[in-house]
């Protein structure tokens, strides 16, 4: 399914909805009516708050259900908070543990030398 743009195409600046329409008897309401914070997301933060509400935001679960560590599961949560536009505070101990564990994962071979480079920079967006 094609997704509202939450941004214009021309100039970047934030879309508002100006008109609703029925589909069976056409009535229309126009106004400006602001977007969700969910209309800034993608498919794939979508797919994964779909999946976090599933497992009622159990991160041991989405870990099973994921392949993927907590560490990386925050941090993906973490993003999808920023993308709705609510502040995160730095959370320095988080990302330090992280790292910890992403090159823990490296050294039992869980992960190759590439998977931990991306991985690690994506710690650093």
């Amino acid at each position: 399914m094609s997704q509202m743009p939450a941004n214009c195409p021309a100039c970047n600046s934030e879309m508002v909805v100006t008109q609703l329409s029925c589909t069976n008897c056409e009535t229309a309401i126009v106004g400006h009516y602001p977007l969700s914070a969910f209309s800034r997301l993608v498919e794939a933060d979508l797919a994964f708050l779909e999946a976090f509400i599933r497992n009622r935001g159990n991160v041991k679960e989405m870990e099973r259900e994921m392949s993927e560590s907590y560490w990386t599961i925050r941090n993906r949560l973490d993003k999808v908070i920023g993308r709705m536009g609510f502040d995160l505070p730095p959370d320095e101990e988080a990302a330090a543990a992280s790292r910890k564990d992403i090159l823990a994962r490296l050294s039992k071979g869980d992960i190759d030398v590439a998977e931990a480079t991306r991985l690690l920079k994506e710690l650093g967006e």
